[in-house]
């Protein structure tokens, strides 16, 4: 029996005990009310006697259990107590758990790859368009065909451009005539006609004269008027202004065209073999030619479509050269010598490529400088693809390298190992945990620093097994 069902059992009694208790007063008080009974008599009442009994034997066992009671929790801590002050023997024997382990050396300096990310784009990319607007009639090339320098690419409608050419070729042919007839002067039958009006004009003049002369005796006469007389001075006068506009006709024939003529009608003709260069040049430019070989990335029209100046018909882009540009920090670009020999990772294959420029300027979002690498011209690769740069560093740093098994996650963050050492009987080995700090991190191994010397042997698997001071064998 336990200290509580002792407990329960002694409350369970008491209560029994005054249930009892009241139940003899009320009995007493009957008895006293019916019948008179005389001392000799109330001892010799069985009921009375009985009740009285039960009452004196459940006293006993509550007495008998509150010493139980005692006895009992002085015995349990008695037994707490030796317990505690007895030392507890230990005879079972600890096996060493095997483990593996590395005996670590100390560097001074380590290298570590480090790819840079890039892509690799097309020398040139043209969007290619008309210099003019107009009626798109032919588009000779499709999405994907590869074409040389020269390949017509499209064509705009020429028609009236061709129309308006015919017609400055006929002004031209006129202003080259007249400019050579300017050129060769006058014909000798020509001048000879002009000779012959100069002297039937001179002989006009000279009867006109005589006229004059006849008239004016006769108003001197009164035979004729004073209208009469004018009209023969007037004829005198236009035949004399005839005669002179003649004779400079005449002059000019026989001395030839002036040179500023000549000037004047070569300006002409050249002004309309200017128009018709241009009108050929923009006729020319109706034909979309490729600038350089490459290969159509984009086709933006079709046949029928009006397209504005400007507008890009095509997308040509170079794949024959292709070149590769990469961001690098400034303290790596500055050891990146031109035309130096480099390796260039894209889809898996490895390209060898030459260090083509490093841009001066460093980029604002990324504070890298960009590096331009050329790839051979046999390298199967597309424009936009992803291109990686490994570079191989040298840094001054003493540390150890372990396996990245090695490590065991510590307090507040830090990293520690475990290295073997030495037990206290001095024949067996135990684990001692060794904080450190990770310097760098170079695939399956790490490189470390804290509390740590040189020649530790420290474990390299099965970490998770182990506790500090636990004895191992290697």
């Amino acid at each position: 029996m336990n200290q509580q069902s002792i407990s329960e059992f002694l409350e369970q009694e008491q209560s029994d005990e005054m249930t009892e208790q009241r139940d003899i007063q009320a009995l007493d008080r009957t008895s006293k009310n019916t019948t008179k009974i005389t001392p000799t008599q109330e001892k010799e009442s069985p009921l009375l006697l009985k009740q009285k009994n039960s009452l004196q034997l459940k006293t006993w066992q509550i007495v008998s259990a509150s010493l139980l009671l005692l006895l009992t929790g002085v015995g349990i801590g008695r037994f707490e107590r030796d317990r505690a002050s007895t030392p507890i023997q230990t005879t079972t024997q600890v096996n060493p758990l095997p483990v593996e382990t590395t005996q670590i050396q100390l560097v001074k300096t380590y290298q570590t790859v480090q790819s840079y990310t890039g892509e690799v784009v097309a020398m040139r990319t043209s969007e290619i368009g008309f210099e003019r607007g107009g009626k798109l009639v032919k588009v000779l090339v499709d999405e994907g065909d590869r074409v040389p320098v020269g390949t017509i690419l499209a064509q705009l409608d020429t028609s009236n451009l061709a129309a308006q050419r015919q017609s400055l070729i006929a002004q031209k042919a006129q202003a080259e005539a007249r400019l050579a007839e300017l050129t060769n002067g006058a014909r000798s039958e020509q001048i000879a006609a002009a000779s012959a009006t100069v002297r039937d004009l001179a002989k006009q003049l000279e009867l006109e004269k005589l006229k004059s002369d006849r008239r004016q005796y006769l108003y001197a006469e009164g035979a004729i008027s004073k209208e009469q007389l004018d009209e023969v001075a007037f004829n005198s006068q236009a035949l004399s202004e005839r005669l002179n506009n003649a004779q400079s006709n005449l002059a000019e024939l026989r001395n030839g065209t002036r040179y500023e003529q000549i000037a004047a009608q070569k300006a002409v003709v050249d002004q309309l073999s200017a128009q018709i260069t241009d009108l050929e040049i923009t006729i020319a430019k109706s034909t979309l030619k490729a600038p350089f070989s490459g290969s159509i990335a984009l086709r933006y029209f079709d046949e029928g479509t009006v397209v504005e100046t400007g507008n890009p018909i095509v997308r040509l882009v170079e794949d024959n050269n292709p070149e590769v540009k990469i961001g690098v920090p400034i303290n790596v670009a500055r050891e990146l010598t031109l035309r130096s020999q480099q390796q260039v990772e894209i889809d898996g294959k490895t390209y060898p490529a030459t260090v083509k420029s490093v841009l001066p300027e460093v980029d604002p979002a990324t504070r890298t400088r960009t590096v331009t690498l050329q790839l051979p011209s046999t390298a199967n690769v597309s424009p936009q693809q992803i291109a990686r740069l490994p570079i191989t560093q040298t840094t001054a740093t003493e540390g150890y390298w372990l396996p990245v098994t090695a490590l065991v996650k510590s307090d507040r963050g830090l990293w520690s190992c475990y290295a073997v050492v030495a037990a206290d009987d001095g024949n067996s080995k135990r684990v001692d945990r060794r904080l450190v700090e990770v310097l760098e991190t170079d695939g399956e191994r790490v490189l470390v620093r804290g509390t740590l010397k040189k020649g530790d042997i420290i474990v390299t698997d099965g970490t998770q097994r182990l506790v500090p001071g636990q004895l191992v064998s290697y």
